[in-house]
Order: structure tokens, then sequence, then C-alpha cells
């Protein structure tokens, strides 16, 4: 799959900033791809690129043309169709990471087929994958949990794997999610593959390597999650990761989309190295990542602080400080580049 650029992001009229997380990752990573948002009247969320109509980001050059907004159950709504088929009226590709495929809206196919245009459904893949088998391959790697979904688990790990590269590591990230995907070029969406077969989708993704080589695999859900806890630890077993790094949002009380109380950072690091060890029993806490963006800076240094000295690791926001701590803790434990 390969997907044009410059970007176009379609911000539809989503409720809030985390809904946009796709579009925001985007332009996050990526900044130099994107030339404009497009957002519907009562948008709440804002990349910060300027507001152009699709016509004007047709003009300036736009190629395609991203929904990078998304709902529970990854639905495209109906009165976002119109904005998709102007787009590619306008001439521009349109790449999507819903569940649904933007061919299945009829509207969408014909106006794609008349004009020419290509549509890429990232949350879909064309690979088939075997079963999962669990045996220990060469290589290392490092994969991000959670206490929830939407905690920063594809940040930390570009993060990570941009730190370790720069201190000399030879590190790759593997993308397991549609905005990942839109970053990396590569990768596997793995909410949308059947069941069985997401840790052998885990296992092709970060596959045998040279033996320091490492791999830094984007983590989904979280363990405790009552909606895609299953995921989660299809991901875990298939990753086999030799260290893993703890995401958190201290400012959370129950976990996004349901009341389920939000779990503990040690129970977390707990319940994960006992599932780990299915397929890698020297599987060990590397760091904690906490998303401190509702903090001040004098609160978030606090915050990491005693969370470090609780738990005996290096914590860090990798966005604000970086992850320089982290990879320290990997060199100790691992040994140097």
């Amino acid at each position: 799959m390969e997907i044009a650029h410059p970007y176009l992001l379609f911000l539809g009229d989503v409720p809030d900033a985390l809904a946009a997380k796709t579009a925001t990752g985007i332009v996050d990573w990526r900044k130099d791809w994107c030339l404009g948002q497009v957002r519907l009247e009562g948008c709440a969320a804002d990349t910060g690129l300027s507001d152009m109509s699709i016509s004007d980001g047709a003009a300036a050059g736009a190629r395609t043309f991203i929904i990078g907004a998304v709902n529970a159950g990854g639905r495209l709504p109906d009165h976002w169709v119109d904005s998709v088929i102007e787009a590619l009226d306008a001439g521009m590709d349109v790449a999507s990471g819903l569940h649904v495929r933007l061919g299945d809206v009829a509207a969408i196919r014909e106006a794609a087929e008349r004009n020419g245009r290509k549509l890429h459904d990232v949350r879909h893949n064309s690979e088939t994958f075997a079963t999962g088998k669990g045996t220990k391959r060469p290589g290392k790697r490092i994969l991000a949990v959670g206490t929830d979904c939407s905690v920063g688990k594809k940040y930390t790990a570009l993060a990570m794997d941009k730190a370790m590269n720069e201190r000399g590591y030879t590190s790759s990230f593997c993308a397991t999610g549609q905005t990942g995907v839109f970053i990396s070029g590569r990768g596997v969406a793995l909410d949308a593959v059947v069941a069985d077969f997401i840790s052998g989708a885990a296992e092709w993704l970060s596959p045998a390597t040279d033996e320091n080589h490492w791999q830094i695999v984007e983590g989904q859900g979280s363990l405790f999650h009552p909606s895609f806890a299953g995921v989660t630890l299809g991901l875990l077993h298939g990753s086999q990761p030799d260290g893993f790094i703890v995401c958190h949002e201290p400012t959370r009380t129950k976990m996004r989309g349901v009341e389920t109380p939000l779990p503990t950072i040690q129970q977390v690091i707990d319940l994960t190295i006992q599932c780990g060890r299915l397929t890698n029993p020297d599987i060990r806490c590397v760091g904690i990542a906490v998303n401190t963006a509702a903090l001040d800076d004098d609160e978030a240094l606090a915050y990491l602080a005693k969370v470090g000295e609780k738990h005996g690791l290096p914590a860090t926001d990798p966005v604000r400080y970086g992850m320089e701590t982290i990879v320290d803790k990997v060199s100790a434990e691992f040994g140097a580049p």
C-alpha cells in the first residue's frame, strides 16, 4: 500500500481531541506531509494545521484525503460521506483507518471509479497470517503496554525507537494501529485481524532479526480493558517482548469508554509479566511512560519522581522529557549498543 502525500486531514465533527488522535499523530510525526485540516461545524479537535476547504486543499496540491478521526466501533458516520465524495471529485485519493471499508459505501465507490482515484483502507490487511507459534526467535523487542487505551503507547514506541537509534542501537518501529501505519508506511492494524491470528500477525510484524536488532512494538488497548484486552494479550504473546514500558495517564479514574476502574501501574506490571512469560520467560519492565499533558511542569516532575521511586524504574514523559532514562535502563539490563 502506497499512500501519496501531501495529506489533507479530515477531522469531521468529533467531540474531543482524543477522537482525532489519528490526525494528531500524523501531524506530530509527519507534519511535513500535511497541508491542512478540514473540520465540520461543531468539531472540538484541532491539530494546529491551517483550516482549509476541500477545494482549497486540492488546489494547494493535496494528494490524499485522510480520515483522521475515529469513533467507537470505527464506523463512518453518514454525514461524513459527502466530504469523502467531494475529496474524490476534487482529484484526491482517500485513506481511512476506520473498520468500515470505504468501497462498501456505494456512493464512495462510484465516486472513486468515475474519478479514477484510490481508496486505501489501512485497517484492513491484505496479508494472510498464520496462527502464533510462540517459538522464541532471534532479535530483541520492547512492547508499549498501558493502564488504558489512548494513553500514549504509540508516542512512547516512536519516541523510544528514535532515542535508541540516536544512542547507537539498531532499532525499528513496528506499527500495530492505523495511525502508526500512516506514519511508518508499514504495519498491521491488529484490531482488525481475526482473533485466532492476532499473535501470528504480531510474529509476522516483529520477525526474527539479528540478535542485536531492537524492534519497538506499538501497543494496543490494555490487559485490563474489558473491550480490548483480547487484542492486547494476542499482541503480548506474539511480540514476545524482552522488555516492556508501561504507559499511563495520571488524571483518569476509569477506563476510556467503560465504567471499569483504572488499574494501578503495579497491577499492569504484574499481569504483563505473568501473561508474557508464556512466550518469553525473561520478560521484564524497563520503564514507565506517563502522559503528563494535564499537569504543569512542577506537578509533572514531582509525579514522575514519585512514580519512579515507588516502582524502582525510570519514569518519564516521552513528549516533554524524552526517553533517555529508559534507554539507560535498557543499556544496563541488556548491554550497550
